[in-house]
């Protein structure tokens, strides 16, 4: 297909057709067109009868509430299009949380059930129209590129990596002292299979110039007043240029969900999700590192290996955060719980890290004192979430099941929660308290 004629999709029911006649099950296939204001409309049900009929009212979504483990950790669960009922956090820009629970349904997060992570009050974006949607490659390249997601789909190697995307707030409700932002419990993260191709087949493409130090990305979400900074990542080229970082435009086997950056969006393997520009739709490369404000005004941690300070204190030195830390969770058991004493019991869970892939899981059933090696389940990849089980027979009494992580270069969880003034990072042990009886 010649560049500037992408196909037309549209949306049947529950199926995608493209011009071509090639149709494919989606969650629950929207328009291209279909865009933020109508999933405000959907969620919140101002004007939802009006404007979106039967679907709307159907995707309106009140159905419950939970209580998080924290201070005003009361959350309404709300069902958004092409989501199941999710801890909503926020609603402009939507933020939702995936329930605990859904990290023990599998190692790969469904999308229907995967968290939602905005930062600025105009998004999801007012519409994505693939017959006019481009990607632009620009700055520092010798041939400037407008891409179309039939451009990416025809003209460039497909490449799949399972990966965790993980919001750098994860699990900040837990800090103490409490910190600004977002109260999160620990579902803001998720896994997934992305399909996309390389970015550094694109840049290759275009050409990068000598003396380049970054590349930036930005998407179509956009502030909602002017005062307001854009929402611009960056990336050293070396890491745009690893082979590694992709521009994904499938995600577990379907388009990506609107509402985690239809139709292409950046996945950056091993990193926080801040860096996982979703809507993408400018990448710029450059010759100085790019000091806008969401590089050099926030996300960023203390400059020293534990990422952290004493709790109260500022750093006196940072860094943009980056890789992820290991950690690890039990997913079948809540605190509170009660099981069978005398018995074998199942314990199973979930564990992680940057990409330097997990080593090992250990269980405490004593608080902390001694610890055994639990089974690993399948590796999807040193990216992945990996899962793990054992089996405890305990006698009567209550227990604190503590559950560590190790990877593939040491690299472990603290027994103590560390402390940043932005909340980020949290990888403590965790403990679920349970009695058996």
């Amino acid at each position: 297909m010649k560049l500037g004629a992408p196909r037309k999709v549209m949306a049947i029911g529950n199926t995608r057709m493209s011009d071509e006649g090639v149709m494919s099950k989606r969650i629950e296939a929207i328009p291209s067109t279909y865009g933020r204001r109508d999933f405000i409309r959907a969620a919140v049900g101002f004007g939802a009868g009006a404007a979106l009929g039967s679907r709307a009212l159907n995707a309106l979504a009140l159905e419950a509430s939970v209580s998080l483990p924290f201070g005003n950790g009361e959350r309404p669960l709300v069902k958004y299009p092409q989501k199941r009922p999710l801890i909503r956090l926020t609603t402009r820009p939507p933020q939702l949380e995936t329930p605990f629970a859904v990290f023990d349904e599998g190692a790969i997060t469904s999308n229907d059930a995967f968290f939602v992570r905005y930062h600025l009050a105009n998004a999801p974006p007012l519409s994505v129209d693939l017959d006019t949607y481009r990607i632009a490659i620009k700055g520092r390249v010798k041939s400037p590129l407008m891409l179309s997601v039939e451009h990416l789909r025809r003209q460039f190697d497909p490449v799949e990596v399972i990966a965790v995307n993980q919001c750098s707030g994860n699990s900040r409700g837990f800090f103490d002292p409490r910190v600004n932002g977002g109260q999160l419990a620990n579902g803001a993260m998720g896994n997934a299979r992305w399909r996309g191709v390389r970015l550094r087949d694109v840049l290759n493409r275009a050409g990068v110039m000598a003396g380049t130090r970054q590349t930036t990305f930005d998407g179509l979400d956009e502030p909602a007043l002017e005062t307001t900074p854009d929402f611009v990542k960056a990336l050293d080229i070396d890491h745009a240029l690893d082979g590694e970082v992709l521009l994904a435009y499938a995600m577990n086997g379907e388009d990506l969900p609107m509402l985690n950056g239809y139709p292409v969006r950046l996945v950056v393997p091993g990193y926080y999700g801040t860096y996982w520009v979703k809507h993408l739709s400018e990448i710029n490369v450059v010759e100085e590192p790019f000091n806008g404000f969401w590089m050099s005004g926030t996300y960023r941690i203390p400059d020293n290996p534990c990422a952290c300070v004493p709790p109260g204190t500022a750093p006196a030195k940072t860094t943009p955060i980056n890789r992820l830390n290991v950690r690890s969770f039990i997913t079948n058991l809540s605190s509170g719980a009660t099981i069978k004493a005398d018995r074998d019991v199942v314990v199973r869970g979930i564990a992680f890290d940057g990409g330097y892939g997990i080593r090992e899981v250990e269980v405490s059933d004593d608080g902390g004192r001694v610890w055994r090696q639990v089974n690993l389940g399948q590796d999807l990849g040193k990216y992945s979430f990996r899962e793990w089980n054992t089996t405890l027979r305990l006698k009567p009494g209550q227990y604190d099941l503590k559950v560590r992580a190790v990877n593939q270069i040491g690299q472990s969880q603290p027994l103590e929660p560390l402390w940043n003034p932005m909340g980020y990072m949290r990888n403590v042990v965790e403990t679920v308290r349970v009695t058996a009886a």
